[in-house]
């Protein structure tokens, strides 16, 4: 029996060291191309190099998204009538993503009244200017309704030169309307839908499958996105956030390694079990800034931990484009209450009210594969804050993401492991390693 095991590649089996030696790379030539500076109006070649490899690895998590969305929600949907009891366990998925929503926010709220960022701040009121993507509840409901059976749309934009460029973007949101209305038409339709099923089966597991293998670019990727990003940004434009950035991360460190174990505990689930299986997950997610295209790791954390693969299915797609407590619950919080106080206007308790509500019920709103600009527009709006307030936080927005994005993620883990714990389905924890299967 012993001759039938087959050992790990070592070359997979220390991924998470090889994501982190990627980051720290990445960091070093970030810096070192900063010191060298521009060679003339153009960037270096080393700057110009991880900009490129960065750009690349994002692009083949983009191209893959709205396939793997359509498959995933409606394989997830189907597989709902293998479940006894299907209606409670979406009731209570549901409840508990409002609940750790709600406990988020509220955090949010408590380091911005506390720590008070836009009191502090050192950035100079002309560098607000009103993002070009703006969230709004008419919006919103608008993006529900699909514009075509694919969710794309068109863009134009004019450079420098008179030229006109034209580019091709996904709605998710119409994505996911869509993959819930087929899915829950091929239930309906009983037998004949079975080839469709099938179909959409079989997609689902080619596009897991070229995810994985664009997800072992992570540690190429992850050294051209954190190198470029200190290019970009530096220290000087962190610094004069400092505060804000500061409340954001000890938020997001609250959520991640306080309140998540706590809820555990409350459930009698050990939360060294919960780390020990999300972490990879959790590291991809701050890498990627894409909880999308970390779904397949996403949902292997998920059983891995103990989470039947037929609840899995279902709750971790779901939650993949709607749990959000990084980007839909402590963020837009502490920046709407950045913004208020660094244009002196005061809040009172129905303003946090709103703050609260726009986080627990706009999660959707976030839906895309990087990050969370049309939820903190969608509270500004809310709030009627300026919105020029968001322009002030967008130059550092990809530091805060990438934290934002793993606590995303780890949420979407925990939210299933409880439901399962609380519906007594959890099964025994699956000890091989993340890439196994690779």
């Amino acid at each position: 029996m012993a001759a039938d095991i087959k050992p790990q590649p070592r070359f997979f089996s220390s991924f998470g060291l090889q994501v982190l030696a990627g980051m720290v790379i990445g960091l070093a030539l970030g810096l070192l191309a900063r010191s060298i500076g521009p060679s003339g109006d153009e960037p270096n070649a080393l700057t110009q190099a991880l900009d490129l490899v960065g750009s690349l690895f994002v692009q083949l998590l983009k191209a893959l998204v709205p396939p793997l969305i359509f498959a995933a929600i409606i394989s997830s949907i189907v597989n709902l009538r293998d479940l006894n009891n299907a209606a409670r366990l979406v009731g209570q998925t549901l409840l508990w993503f409002a609940i750790t929503a709600l406990i988020a926010v509220t955090i949010g709220i408590g380091l911005g009244l506390l720590i008070q960022p836009g009191v502090a701040a050192g950035v100079a009121r002309e560098a607000a200017v009103a993002p070009k993507t703006v969230g709004s509840w008419l919006d919103f409901l608008k993006g529900l309704v699909p514009a075509n059976a694919l969710g794309i749309y068109a863009s134009s934009k004019t450079g420098g030169d008179g030229a006109i460029s034209t580019s091709l973007g996904f709605n998710v949101l119409q994505i996911i309307v869509l993959s819930i209305a087929i899915g829950a038409a091929a239930l309906r339709a009983g037998a004949a839908a079975e080839p469709f099923i099938g179909f959409v089966r079989a997609l689902l597991a080619i596009m897991k499958r070229l995810l994985w293998w664009v997800i072992r670019l992570t540690p190429i990727g992850s050294a051209g996105l954190i190198g470029s990003a200190v290019v970009k940004y530096g220290w000087d434009a962190l610094s004069s956030l400092s505060w804000f950035a500061a409340a954001i991360y000890i938020g997001l460190g609250l959520v991640l390694f306080i309140v998540y174990p706590a809820l555990l505990l409350l459930n009698g689930i050990s939360p060294r079990r919960f780390f020990a299986g999300a972490w990879p997950a959790i590291q991809l997610g701050f890498v990627s800034r894409s909880s999308v295209g970390t779904l397949p790791v996403t949902e292997r954390s998920a059983e891995r931990v103990g989470v039947p693969l037929s609840y899995a299915s279902f709750a971790v797609p779901l939650a993949s484009t709607t749990k959000m407590d990084g980007c839909a619950a402590i963020y837009p919080a502490i920046s709407a209450i950045f913004v208020a106080q660094f244009y002196a206007i005061p809040l009172g308790a129905t303003d946090y009210g709103l703050i609260v509500l726009t986080s627990v019920l706009g999660s959707a709103a976030t839906a895309g594969l990087t990050g969370a600009t049309v939820m903190l527009t969608l509270t500004l709006s809310t709030l009627g804050l300026p919105l020029e307030g968001a322009g002030l936080l967008l130059a550092i927005d990809p530091i805060l993401d990438m934290g934002r994005t793993a606590v995303n993620v780890a949420g979407q883990i925990l939210v299933p492991l409880i439901v399962a714990k609380r519906e007594g389905i959890l099964e025994e924890p699956v000890a091989e390693g993340m890439l196994a299967q690779v």
